[in-house]
């Protein structure tokens, strides 16, 4: 990790890292993903469109693929998070497998993760990393700096694109409804990038990003999607059903740490 993508993700909150990804941790998280696609998990997704094709997406299911266990444990994925969190540590989340069949013209509305995570804490990412080659015009697209905003936007639902109900618990930060029109206006500067198995995107858990629909009538567009927690993650509460539905057996303001989110990587002293 350089100065320089160390600089470029703290002010942009995304950056694109080339080939940093071994062949086999690439046919790792392909096979993973063949395997979710096959036996499903209780918080799976298919959402089609009027053409048959879907986009489906499932998650926390990794301990259950050998592959993801052995990723997650053995891939610099870990390592990378954590230099680019300036973390002393990375402990795992969980896995998300985003999977557009193509043609698919499903688009994912601009969001930003952190609002649908019980965690609070700034140190806190995502990889994204395809299985297929992808496409400018297919690729996960981010609002540069929106995770610096000081914003906290209300999660939405992807199925009806409306923000997600309110439940009994009080709002634990002031959000706002994120600003699309704003940002399909061009206002703000867009990162997108076209990337190759092998390379992948980091992203800050608070940057605003989207996607379009699989424009490719030949290509899945398969990704693994894990998620990172650094040394001032805390568990929080929030005002809705949290996605995935999970504390890790924690309680709001513990670390982010527990035998569900174990530690991968630590700093040398």
């Amino acid at each position: 990790i350089t100065q320089e993508i160390l600089e470029d993700y703290h002010r942009d909150g995304a950056v694109c890292l080339r080939g940093v990804f071994e062949p086999r941790w690439v046919e790792a998280a392909r096979k993973g993903i063949e395997q979710t696609m096959e036996n499903p998990g209780p918080h799976s997704e298919r959402l089609q469109g009027s053409s048959g094709s879907a986009y489906f997406n499932d998650y926390c299911n990794w301990r259950q693929v050998p592959e993801f266990v052995d990723y997650v444990y053995k891939s610099p994925a870990a390592e990378l998070v954590g230099q680019l969190m300036q973390s002393k540590w990375a402990a795992f989340y969980h896995e998300h497998v985003l999977v557009k069949d193509p043609g698919t013209s499903r688009e994912t509305p601009w969001h930003h993760d952190q609002a649908y995570y019980p965690i609070d804490g700034f140190k806190v990412c995502s990889i994204w990393m395809p299985v297929d080659p992808v496409g400018e015009e297919t690729s996960i697209q981010f609002v540069a700096g929106s995770h610096r905003w000081g914003k906290w936007f209300y999660p939405r639902k992807f199925a009806t694109l409306k923000n997600y109900a309110l439940g009994d618990n009080r709002l634990d930060h002031e959000y706002e409804d994120v600003p699309v029109e704003e940002i399909d206006g061009g206002k703000h500067r867009i990162l997108k990038w076209a990337v190759q198995p092998g390379d992948c995107i980091v992203f800050h858990m608070r940057t605003l990003h989207g996607a379009p629909g699989n424009v490719s009538q030949s290509v899945s567009r398969r990704v693994l999607s894990t998620r990172w927690l650094g040394d001032d993650a805390v568990m929080a509460k929030r005002a809705w059903d949290v996605s995935p539905p999970t504390m890790g057996g924690l309680q709001p303001g513990d670390a982010a740490v527990s035998e569900e989110f174990p530690i991968i990587w630590r700093r040398k002293e």
